[in-house]
């Protein structure tokens, strides 16, 4: 029987998003994220988690109606329960204000107790079907265009719904062109860098509120544990990983999380210990370079690569009988790092990890790259 390996994705170039009606129907019975005073892009994603993907007949009040794809139709008081509104004027008020941006139309119909709402360009993101059967409101996904994200949380101050949905419609996953994206699913604004770090005043610009406010949303966020926030020092940022997003979106197992492991795949300095002086004299072999690793630093990033693989999910480190070796590469394995040096750019050293089932089969190699930052020279990227 032929095997296959199945590889997901999800990347940064795909014009959309695939969003799950069970996510959404979670995001309205969670009444501890607020709605109020947003954006708008809450009650926009709620209509079009209900719109239809095939024509289909839904009686109300005795009279049957027919809804077209991309259309719904629903009780007022249906609806203000979905928008968590109080009163059901307010409802009407956000369809209104959707309508005036040319997101939806509806009407109002049986004595104002009905709307019937449609989706402007529905068919572009989503495929309609032509054969006519009843569609599901509970089960399956919708996909929503990136680009609409931007522009309806540029409208106003978004509200911490807002906030959790601009967060999912932008995260990457296992994207080479985004850094820290092979690790878990990560949130890319998409600005061209690759770097998934944002800064509270990137966020505070981009939902409209203060900074305060958005360090505010990402902790509450990160304490019920819709994802999980890495910041670093400096002004590099927060790195954004989303909870439960591999669960959702492929049904596969969420992958842990480990904030060192970040800071290797994202090229973050991470500081060692500083040792006593005499220490500092007792350099590793082959210091040609012009700056040289202790041996008592070298066990410590031994140790901590050991950490890093059990995390990723390779049982053998954590095993009585392996074998690990931190080995310095030759100076034939260098020339690049050579050349590098006689143009003037950083000093870099390579190293070769190799993990071993006793001293008799080697099982795993990975390359390991430190570069002295500025300054005192005991930090590792």
């Amino acid at each position: 029987m032929p095997e296959y390996q199945l590889e997901l994705k999800q990347i940064v170039d795909y014009p959309r998003c695939r969003i799950y009606r069970q996510f959404v129907q979670t995001l309205i019975d969670d009444r501890s994220i607020r709605v109020s005073g947003g954006s708008g892009l809450f009650y926009f994603v709620v209509l079009c988690s209900y719109a239809n993907f095939r024509t289909s007949y839904r009686r109300m009040d005795g009279i049957s109606y027919t809804v077209y794809p991309g259309e719904w139709l629903c009780s007022l008081q249906e609806l203000s329960k979905c928008f968590r509104t109080r009163f059901q004027h307010q409802a009407l008020a956000v369809l209104e204000d959707l309508q005036d941006r040319h997101l939806i139309t509806y009407s109002v119909l049986g004595h104002g107790r009905l709307v019937k709402f449609k989706i402007r360009e529905w068919s572009k993101s989503n495929r309609v079907l032509d054969y006519n059967a009843p569609c599901q409101k509970d089960t399956g996904f919708f996909f929503f265009p990136v680009s609409v994200v931007a522009e309806i949380i540029s409208s106003g101050r978004c509200s911490e719904m807002d906030a959790v949905l601009d967060l999912w419609l932008n995260t990457v996953y296992n994207d080479e062109q985004v850094q820290g994206s092979e690790i878990g699913p990560v949130v890319y604004l998409r600005n061209g860098t690759g770097s998934p770090l944002v800064s509270y005043a990137d966020l505070a610009t981009r939902w409209g509120v203060s900074k305060a406010t958005a360090g505010r949303y990402l902790k509450k966020l990160n304490d019920m544990g819709y994802l999980s926030a890495t910041p670093f020092p400096g002004t590099h940022g927060s790195a954004i990983y989303l909870q439960n997003y591999l669960s959702t979106m492929f049904q596969i197992s969420d992958v842990m999380l480990d904030k060192e492991e970040i800071a290797m795949a994202l090229n973050i300095k991470i500081t060692l210990p500083d040792e006593p002086a005499a220490a500092n004299t007792e350099q590793d072999s082959g210091s040609s370079l012009d700056f040289g690793v202790s041996k008592s630093h070298i066990q410590i990033i031994e140790q901590k690569v050991r950490k890093i693989l059990a995390v990723q999910g390779i049982p053998c480190v954590e095993c009585r009988q392996s074998k690990c070796m931190l080995l310095l590469l030759s100076d034939d394995c260098r020339d690049e790092l050579l050349l590098r040096k006689s143009l003037g750019c950083l000093s870099e050293r390579l190293f070769l990890f190799t993990l071993s089932c006793g001293a008799e089969r080697e099982l795993f190699r990975f390359e390991l790259r430190l570069v002295p930052t500025s300054g005192r020279q005991k930090e590792v990227l």
